[in-house]
């Protein structure tokens, strides 16, 4: 197995096994419908994305609110515009 599939299945993990319900259904949501659509540098984005509080990507995901740990870039913009 290469090292992008062991990224791949740590980030699907990492995304459906938040800690609250509402997270794992947006974020592995997310995660399934672009992981195949991303290049290394953008996945190792998401990687540090998801080291973030629930609580820091579901304010910025339902209110524009930004904040200092979230990195403007482009996983950030897709997962502002993504809808379930």
């Amino acid at each position: 197995m290469s090292k992008l599939e062991i990224l791949k299945k740590k980030l699907l993990y990492r995304s459906s096994y938040r800690g609250t319900k509402e997270m794992d259904i947006l974020l592995s949501s997310f995660v399934k419908f672009y992981i195949n659509k991303l290049g290394i540098d953008e996945l190792q984005d998401l990687d540090k994305f998801l080291d973030l509080d629930d609580e820091i990507i579901y304010n910025f995901y339902q209110n524009n609110v930004s904040n200092n740990f979230l990195k403007k870039n482009r996983i950030s913009q897709l997962l502002k515009k993504f809808k379930i």
